[in-house]
């Protein structure tokens, strides 16, 4: 793990990280942005927390990262993340989310379409089958549906995310419902972003995939995302 202290404040990328419980995952989530400091492309890092009892914020000060805290959720955490960012340019980035080595290219070569966000291609950090068919599947609903999830990370000009109304402070989908805004905004970067599986090896691929699309398909028919969240964190998932 970098340490973070430092930047280019004239750089244009402000990094926000929402944790929960995320000490096991983010030191090498933060590993990960190095070709992006080595770039002069991150500004800040802003880990957003909702309430860790573990040693997340030691991690997070180590690195020299701003600490923003506030009631667990994950969007009203990346909203209070964009709200303390001072960059041109966001990254919303998970803590169990690993950037590829060339992402630092691809993202420079992006910022010039700031009419456009970028999303990464999954991956998972596990080999096999059926690792292979889940990250396919999400990448095609990425292309074919304008979909991509969290796990992919979202690259975003501020000057976008204001104009189609800021991030969408949800507690569940709200990466969905941020999609959705950016409708025909969304362009698939040429880099992968790596993302635990652990909860697929936990349940069991078709089990999780399966539980995914549900609540996929109930949030777009119109279900709470407060009921759906309770759901989802009953599922023993993490920010």
């Amino acid at each position: 793990m970098q340490h973070l202290k430092g930047l280019n404040m004239r750089a244009p990328i402000s990094v926000i990280i929402p944790t929960l419980n995320a000490a096991d995952s983010l030191p090498a989530c933060l590993g990960s942005l190095g070709a992006g400091l080595e770039a002069g492309l991150i500004r800040e890092l802003i880990v957003s927390d909702g309430g860790s009892s573990d040693t997340t914020k030691k991690i997070a000060d180590a690195a020299g990262a701003t600490w923003v805290d506030g009631k667990a959720g994950r969007g009203a955490q990346i909203a209070r993340g964009v709200a303390a960012a001072q960059g041109d340019w966001l990254l919303v980035l998970h803590a169990d989310t690993l950037l590829d080595t060339g992402w630092a290219n691809a993202v420079l070569q992006h910022l010039s379409n700031v009419e456009l966000a970028g999303y990464f291609q999954l991956r998972f950090d596990q080999a096999g089958r059926a690792a292979e068919i889940v990250a396919a599947w999400a990448n095609l609903r990425s292309h074919m549906f304008g979909l991509p999830y969290g796990d992919q990370a979202l690259l975003i000009s501020a000057d976008l995310l204001k104009q189609v109304g800021g991030y969408p402070a949800l507690p569940l989908m709200e990466d969905v419902a941020m999609a959705r805004k950016l409708r025909g905004q969304l362009k698939a970067l040429p880099v992968s972003a790596e993302t635990s599986a652990q909860r697929y090896v936990t349940e069991g691929w078709i089990r999780r995939g399966a539980k995914n699309l549900v609540l996929l398909l109930r949030y777009l028919c119109g279900a709470d995302p407060e009921m759906l969240a309770q759901r989802y964190r009953r599922s023993g998932q993490k920010s």
